[in-house]
């Protein structure tokens, strides 16, 4: 049996297995290396920080993911099939490392976190205030 997400180690773990499965996909990895060119040195604590904060409920997260997205998507666009694959790895390596209430948890919250931004993404951009 394996354990849960009890906390941020937990976490660094599963986020870091994450992006490095992200890194070599090939429908969504270069739009993080090639498109984005993420700093991975300053990305990674980002989302350490806000799953601990959408996890474990510790107010960390510093930043606007819906906004970081709507510029992305203005560099390439962010279609179903990139949400698509974004979940799937995701919940592959949740499945991989963790079982438990919380495991199941940041699973539904990456879901609907996913296709909430895929939904204000490809909505009328008129109908959408950015802030």
């Amino acid at each position: 049996m394996k354990a849960d997400i009890k906390n941020r180690a937990d976490i660094i773990i599963l986020v870091d297995s994450f992006y490095t499965k992200v890194q070599k996909n090939l429908a969504i990895g270069p739009i993080f290396t090639d498109v984005v060119k993420v700093d991975w040195n300053h990305h990674l604590p980002k989302m350490y920080d806000f799953w601990e904060s959408i996890l474990l409920g510790k107010a960390i997260y510093k930043g606007n993911p819906m906004l970081t997205h709507f510029a992305i998507n203005n560099k390439a666009s962010l279609r179903e099939e990139e949400f698509d694959t974004w979940k799937r790895i995701f919940f592959e390596t949740v499945d991989a490392l963790f079982e438990g209430e919380n495991a199941t948890t940041i699973k539904q919250k990456a879901q609907s976190i996913a296709d909430l931004m895929h939904f204000k993404i490809n909505s009328n951009p008129s109908k959408i205030k950015i802030v």
